[in-house]
């Protein structure tokens, strides 16, 4: 089996978990880390034993070896970065969430790595989470009958020293607000178990901080399937992280899944012994464990052994659901999707150029 060799840019906090799981997937290897900040790039380094850079170019020039990049940057610099790691390096990109913050630079990295033969694997680990693959499976299997409800709750806690500690955080340029960084997940959550959304409508509001984006989101949306939703994400919880769940009310019965991100099954009336059975502990690592089968699965998928389990396609209409949100609350109007690539907020991702060159290699 041919082993997969990757490049990591960005080395922020979650880019320790994406070097745990490379190197304990044998057939994934790390063979080197970058990041602006030599210091955050070498503390990987000197850990995994490989080697630092400050400059991608100057990473993807000198290690041959690396066939896949995983782009841990800024939200708001994974198109750029995509763009050029494919056109000019030909590699292969593993995206963190939210994959791209605008739908069309989303689709134009797809058409650009299809004309090049290369792959674009998108990040949703949650959908790992063994509470949401028992509840996953019993909407499959029927168990909660038709779905009626699903309600998504997202009540987390982020300070102005939070948005502090970098020019990129609280902005829409590079981040995006609650709903966009720490909502994302639970977003295409109500996808992945609620099934496709026909329209939305949404209100943000800023309480706690000073930023530019929002803290708070309450929203409802309509699905394909007649049944409704609710979804109310905030960092204006305080003064510490309180949940992260998603409730489906279905024609047979119920399910929730909680926790600090989705990690415990806490309700599920088809077996309720399942409760114990399906959920994990978070509280060493809030990311989970679904990186490690992310790696897993782009090896396996590399070798043509089994498909990604997040295909593009399915990634870009969570991105597309995420736009409409904005655009609804922009607007001041409801949403409707309508299989619409190009839904897209006035100023999600929107291009600022000092903060482009501030994170750009130099």
């Amino acid at each position: 089996m041919k082993s997969t060799n990757i490049g990591l840019i960005g080395c922020g906090r979650i880019a320790g978990h994406h070097c745990r799981a490379i190197t304990k997937n044998k057939n994934t290897n790390l063979i080197a880390v970058c990041d602006l900040d030599l210091d955050k790039a070498q503390k990987y380094a000197d850990k995994y034993n490989v080697s630092a850079y400050t400059n991608y170019r100057k990473m993807l020039s000198e290690e041959s070896l690396i066939d896949t990049v995983a782009i841990i940057t800024p939200s708001g610099m994974h198109y750029k970065h995509a763009q050029e790691i494919i056109k000019n390096y030909k590699k292969n990109i593993i995206v963190e969430k939210p994959t791209f913050l605008k739908i069309s630079h989303f689709y134009e990295i797809l058409e650009l790595a299809k004309s090049y033969n290369l792959e674009v694997f998108p990040v949703f680990q949650n959908r790992h989470n063994l509470a949401v693959q028992r509840v996953r499976d019993s909407l499959l299997k029927n168990e909660l009958g038709k779905i009626n409800l699903v309600s998504v709750r997202v009540r987390w806690c982020r300070p102005q020293r939070y948005y502090d500690l970098a020019p990129w955080r609280g902005t829409f340029a590079m981040d995006g607000g609650c709903l966009t960084n720490q909502g994302i997940h639970h977003l295409d959550l109500m996808r992945y178990l609620g099934g496709e959304i026909s329209d939305v409508n949404a209100t943000m509001r800023t309480f706690e901080v000073n930023i530019e984006v929002e803290d708070a989101v309450v929203g409802t949306v309509r699905y394909k399937n007649g049944s409704i939703g609710t979804l109310e994400v905030t960092t204006a919880a305080r003064p510490q992280d309180y949940e992260a769940s998603i409730s489906i009310i279905g024609s047979k019965g119920m399910a929730q899944i909680g926790g600090i991100a989705v990690n415990e099954l806490q309700i599920f009336t088809p077996n309720p012994d399942d409760c114990a059975k399906f959920s994990e502990d978070f509280s060493g690592c809030v990311y989970g464990n679904g990186h490690y089968i992310i790696y897993d699965e782009v090896s396996n998928h590399m070798n043509k052994l089994n498909n990604f389990s997040v295909n593009n396609n399915d990634a870009m209409k969570t991105v597309a659901l995420l736009n409409a949100f904005y655009k609804s609350h922009e607007e001041n109007r409801n949403i409707e999707l309508c299989n619409d690539k190009f839904i897209e907020s006035t100023h999600l991702g929107k291009y600022d150029k000092d903060l482009s060159e501030l994170y750009s290699c130099k």
